[in-house]
């Protein structure tokens, strides 16, 4: 079994998939922090919060152009993969797949649900395991197949967005020459808070979330409570289409490093170049325009998202290029992807501590660069720290290990085996 395959400690486990997942969640924390720190607007649209020159101008850019979409797109293909492996591992051991399969994504999404009204709005859990159900169906289709149905599903997402992008640049056009009707006007108003607020928007999220838990909580569940549903909607094709090219990927080898090296080097260099020659582009015109919401629609969920797939695709061959050799940094790396879930919900404990009332309050306080710099190093580094000591103990991270017990109605063993040799030096 060579290096792509495996590392010592991580028994019969795709390195490859554990590497991989480990980098994007620690890049989407990259994106997500901002969520955290102010107004959503300002998450797409720096101009909206979080400031638009200097460093904080920089750090969205770079974000736009290596990170943004990309490390998304990267986690939903690495959970195809992982819910394929999980199925084909439950029917090797005569467990039944269909009973492991709903069994985990039935406790995802209550874990999305904890997480999102308790926790944080951003959550993905949830729909991940809504749409994560639609993959039984697909399991014994072949390579090619699933290919097919992914690049269906992505391309008339990225029709579906392209035109609504198209439809806000219609919107906007006649709102910018006093064209547009009060009717129009106040929808135009309604569709684009997603990228614009005013200061009385910003005064007043800053006012919600520097609030105590137990005041955020309930507004959560009073004005937010249908929001994990509706999300649901227009992010299901393209969220589905990415987790059967994760399947498509693993099947083909791809995921688990099995293809030639010099077929990787063409992806990486293919995928990248194009995904940052687009981001580029696209980030220099938004600055330029203003960010406009259309544009912001378009080139993060529309028109963009090939190049977003392309780019995804060619940073997982440079992974898998990359750790071959091995390595120190490969484990951690490896480690925080075998801990992802527990990553993913702890940056949101943390971060909330730093930005929310019940800890330093720091919400709507920090400019994009301060907000950055402020959590996002240091709750990287505490990835790579505990991970793999925490793993090299025990079986699973505390939210994978509760995640697996309660998809199995059964508490499953912490502690990791100790082989007979080493219990002496265990004692």
């Amino acid at each position: 079994m060579d290096q792509a395959t495996a590392l010592p400690g991580t028994s019969s486990r795709l390195v490859t998939l554990d590497v991989i997942r480990g980098i994007a969640v620690m890049g989407i924390f990259s994106v997500n922090v901002i969520d955290f720190a102010m107004i959503m607007a300002g998450y797409l649209n720096p101009s909206a919060a979080g400031g638009a020159t200097g460093a904080d101008l920089g750090i969205w850019l770079t974000n736009h152009i290596l990170i943004d979409e990309k490390m998304r797109t990267l986690f939903s293909i690495l959970f195809g993969a992982s819910t394929l492996l999980v199925i084909e591992r439950a029917t090797a051991k005569g467990e039944s797949p269909a009973r492991v399969h709903y069994g985990r994504m039935l406790s995802l999404m209550l874990f999305g649900l904890l997480h999102f009204y308790f926790i944080w709005v951003g959550d993905i859990l949830f729909s991940y395991g809504v749409t994560g159900l639609a993959l039984f169906f697909f399991i014994r289709r072949k390579t090619r197949t699933l290919l097919i149905w992914a690049i269906v599903l992505l391309t008339l997402n990225t029709a579906l967005f392209s035109a609504g992008s198209w439809h806000f640049h219609s919107m906007e056009q006649k709102v910018a020459t006093g064209t547009a009707t009060a009717k129009e006007l106040k929808t135009w108003k309604e569709m684009s808070s997603f990228a614009t607020a005013e200061p009385k928007d910003v005064a007043r999220a800053s006012a919600i979330h520097r609030s105590a838990w137990p005041e955020r909580t309930a507004r959560r569940f009073e004005k937010e409570k249908y929001q994990p549903f509706g999300s649901l909607i227009p992010f299901f094709m393209e969220t589905l289409g990415l987790m059967l090219l994760g399947m498509a990927g693993l099947r083909s080898g791809f995921l688990s490093g099995q293809w030639a090296r010099p077929t990787y080097r063409r992806v990486a260099v293919g995928g990248i170049a194009i995904g940052v020659a687009f981001s580029i582009v696209s980030g220099l015109a938004l600055v330029r325009l203003g960010f406009p919401p259309w544009l912001l629609l378009g080139a993060n969920y529309g028109f963009g998202a090939p190049a977003h797939i392309l780019m995804a695709l060619g940073y997982a061959a440079l992974i898998v290029l990359l750790i071959q050799p091995g390595g120190w940094l490969t484990v951690r790396v490896a480690a925080v992807g075998r801990a992802a879930f527990t990553n993913y919900i702890g940056t949101s404990i943390i971060a909330s501590l730093i930005f929310y009332g019940d800890g330093l309050a720091l919400y709507g306080h920090l400019s994009r660069f301060e907000a950055w710099a402020a959590a996002v190093p240091l709750i990287w580094l505490l990835m790579l720290a505990w991970s793999k000591p925490w793993l090299d103990r025990f079986a699973y991270g505390p939210f994978e290990w509760a995640w697996r017990s309660l998809a199995r109605w059964q508490f499953q063993p912490m502690r990791k085996r100790i082989p007979a040799r080493n219990l002496a030096a265990e004692a």
